[in-house]
Formats: structure tokens, sequence, C-alpha cells
């Protein structure tokens, strides 16, 4: 790429909505990169907007967590949401996107940041990425002690990161009446919400959705690895493993049974 010097570290990112996508003949064949960048594979073919400098001293395991997930989660909070100091704002599921969530919320100054989860592992998890209350809600209402816990308001922001009906009703009644519901969660393309149209119009505030927490990578990307280079914002915490390229299924398995934040995969 121009302008890459040894040592530079680049971020690889998910393309914008309606972007061209390179496009690669394999045999006649055209092959797309899923996402635009494809993954799994010692190469890929990527369009030069899809690329962001950064720091070269930035570990390359951290700042890869930047090109999707960790991004996604902290913008959700801090972007869309638009959670401020002193705010409070709930985060409805604690894998890798919604503990950035939660870890944006504290930088950004959140004075009550409540994780919910039906994990109590990943629960403990969140106190360290700055959590200050945690809901099993496999054990209890989490809209209830959500509202309990912000003086029967409800929160300023909530975050689903799950992105299925049930966490997103959670995250609709469990805000207070002026406050935002952000989905960042991405849901299967079959379950659909039902909510009572006057509870949409009553209850006021703001439902949004948030495509990679709404982050512009040319200024967000440089702004995060600077927050993580002057030890605001701990990237190597989410770095659960590093694995080599053929144990990447091994790597799903902990990742569906709640293991691991974010296994890197190291070339």
């Amino acid at each position: 790429m121009p302008g890459l010097s040894q040592g530079q570290v680049l971020v690889l990112l998910r393309p914008p909505r309606n972007s061209a996508q390179p496009v690669t003949l394999v045999d006649g064949i055209p092959l797309s990169p899923a996402l635009g960048i494809g993954a799994f594979t010692e190469k890929t073919q990527v369009a030069a907007g899809q690329c962001t400098k950064v720091n070269s001293t930035a570990a390359p395991s951290a700042a890869a967590l930047l090109g999707c997930g960790v991004t996604a989660g902290f913008g959700a909070a801090v972007h869309t949401g638009g959670v401020g100091r002193g705010d409070s704002i709930a985060v409805i599921g604690c894998g890798g996107v919604g503990m950035a969530a939660i870890a944006g919320a504290k930088i950004a100054g959140a004075a009550r940041i409540i994780a919910v989860d039906v994990d109590e592992r990943k629960l403990r998890w969140a106190e360290t990425f700055g959590a200050t209350d945690t809901v099993d809600s496999s054990r209890t209402d989490a809209v209830e002690t959500v509202r309990a816990l912000t003086g029967g308001f409800g929160a300023d922001v909530v975050v689903d990161a799950v992105g299925c009906p049930e966490t997103y009703k959670q995250a609709f009644y469990a805000r207070d009446l002026a406050g935002t519901a952000v989905l960042v969660g991405v849901p299967a393309p079959e379950p659909a919400v039902e909510l009572p149209l006057l509870d949409v119009f009553a209850r006021g505030g703001a439902l949004k959705s948030s495509w990679y927490g709404d982050c512009l990578p040319s200024r967000d990307i440089p702004a995060l690895i600077d927050l993580y280079l002057r030890g605001r914002f701990d990237l190597s915490a989410f770095v659960s493993e590093k694995i080599a390229l053929d144990e990447v299924e091994s790597a799903f398995a902990r990742m569906r049974r709640g293991e691991v934040l974010r296994s890197v995969v190291v070339l």
C-alpha cells in the first residue's frame, strides 16, 4: 500500500454499505471476500479505502481487534448511544462487542454501567472492563433490575449486543422514558419483534441501530489506538488466546461455550 513504512500496522475494515467490493477470478469464477475482507486465509484482496494505518508501536494482536467487533461495541455506546459523563447505561450481552461497549462507557464517564448476561463468568469479566453492577438475567428479570438500579427510571442508554427479539424488548423497556435503545447485535434474518405501537409512541426516546458503532475509521481507529497506548483502553484484555490458522475450528468451539472473548489468529 502506498505510504506504508516497514513495521507499520494496518487495520482492515468492513466496507461501508453499498461500496464496491474487490472480486478475484479463480478459474473464471468470481470470488468475493466475506464483508469485503475475507477471513482465515494468509492473503486477501481489499480496497485501499478499507485500510487504516495506525501507530506501529501498537501490538498487532490488539490493533487487529479494531477491524470490527471492539470498535462496533465501543461506538454503539459512545457514538450511537451518546453515553456521557454521569449517565447510566445497561449492556445486554457480554461477549466481545458488549465488553467493548462497557469499556467505552467507562471511558466516556458513565456513572452507572450495568452488565446483563446469563453467564456468571462473563458477568465477572464485565466487572474488570468497568461494569459497576451485574444482572444475571437467567435468575432475575433484567428490565425490573435495571430500573431498580437506576432509581426506578431505567437507564439513559441500553445497548443490545445480542440481537434477538427477547433482548431487544429488554432494551426497549429497560431504558428511561427519554432514553436510547441501541441494537448492535446482528440479528438472524427470520426473527421479528412485536411491540405495542402505543408503547413505542408513549415511551418516547430513541430506537437506533448501530452499524460498526457509527465509527469513522480514519478518525476513530487512530484515536482508539492512542487510548490503548496511553493505558486508558486495554485492548489486550480482549485477547483470550492467540492461535494458529489451523486452530480456528477449536477456537469457534470455545467461543460457543463462552470460554473466550476473542481468539486472534497469528500468521
